[in-house]
């Protein structure tokens, strides 16, 4: 089984794709809205991702579900399984290839600490940056599971990032 799409370099045009899209997320979420991040690989300078564009939406809570289903639908976007409770997740294909996934969260919850924590630190920490993409490359290119093995196989590096760095408890 393949990944959703194959790692490329990093590409600058990457957080102006999520500009772009962000007011469009943004309506669907009405009230509900507390803030909207590009997160996940494409939004970190220089490390190399598969081309999907990453974004985490914070909301108060998920009472206008459906009506926020039906925008993102019109705007092309399929909901996938919820990831976990208060979690929800979205993906958008073009064309077969996957462009976008949205994580809609409730506020406070531990993926939030845990996406934008991971992030900064790509951000600021070349040296784990260099250690994650050789990691992902390498996942990639022995994968034979799909997406769930590559995501279960770079979870215990992201995890001890964050501990280690006092995002998350050890």
């Amino acid at each position: 089984m393949a990944l959703t799409s194959k790692i490329i370099p990093y590409d600058p045009t990457w957080p102006t794709r999520f500009l772009a899209d962000k007011p469009l997320i943004a309506s669907a979420f009405g009230d509900e809205l507390i803030a909207i991040q590009h997160i996940g690989s494409t939004s970190v300078p220089g490390l190399a991702a598969k081309p999907e564009i990453d974004v985490l939406i914070e909301v108060h809570d998920h009472s206008n579900a459906s009506a926020r289903d039906e925008v993102l639908m019109g705007l092309g976007y399929v909901r996938g399984s919820d990831l976990s409770e208060g979690h929800h997740f979205y993906r958008r294909n073009v064309n077969g290839i996957r462009t976008h996934k949205l994580h809609a969260c409730v506020s406070g919850h531990l993926a939030i600490t845990q996406m934008v924590g991971f992030r900064d630190l790509l951000r600021c920490d070349a040296s784990m940056r260099q250690q994650y993409e050789a990691l992902k490359l390498q996942l990639e290119s022995s994968n034979t599971g799909g997406m769930a093995e590559y995501l279960e196989k770079k979870s215990p590096f992201i995890i001890a990032a964050l501990v280690h760095a006092g995002i998350v408890p050890g």
